[in-house]
């Protein structure tokens, strides 16, 4: 049975640990990684979220993924990949630790990769939007809490109306 949705008071370990992890991570697997990047909620200041650190890592292809995948699996990561995305290779999920940990193998500059940090970065610096993803969030954790899926589908029309806004800005 999945966990349910439960939506946290932002934690201000939860850079630390990332950063923890994040060496962990090049360790194992050297320079197959070509960037590392903290994203997701735990990534955002005062947001409350999931305790799960979202981590993407960007390689430059699928092969490299499959090295990464099969590396790190010896450190408690296992494939918990949901999706059909040809710039998302591969999540790996580690657990039962609180908070766990989602390493997203992506393909490094691509889209998929580039709207997760506009979003982070966005969220970083404009607090109004951030507070109504907090409400939206902390909504539907109630309305969704046993069915992630829907939780997910839920957010994704607030989410791209912000990486547009974000994209906009960069022009």
């Amino acid at each position: 049975m999945p966990r349910p949705v439960v939506i946290v008071p932002y934690n201000l370990d939860w850079p630390r640990v990332y950063e923890e992890e994040s060496k962990l991570i090049r360790g194992a697997v050297g320079g197959i990684i070509l960037s590392l990047e903290h994203v997701g909620s735990t990534s955002v200041p005062g947001l409350w979220a999931k305790p799960i650190i979202d981590i993407l890592a960007g390689v430059n292809d699928p092969e490299s993924a499959e090295k990464c995948k099969t590396i790190l699996k010896s450190p408690r990561y296992e494939d918990v990949s949901p999706g059909d995305n040809p710039d998302w290779y591969y999540c790996l999920g580690k657990a039962p630790h609180s908070p766990g940990f989602h390493l997203h193998l992506v393909k490094e500059g691509s889209s998929f990769q580039l709207r997760h940090v506009l979003f982070r970065d966005w969220l970083r610096t404009h607090h109004a939007d951030t507070e109504a993803y907090m409400d939206l969030k902390i909504s539907l954790s109630e309305n969704y809490r046993d069915d992630r899926v829907a939780y997910t589908q839920s957010k994704t029309d607030f989410i791209n109306r912000i990486v547009e806004k974000a994209e906009k800005s960069r022009v």
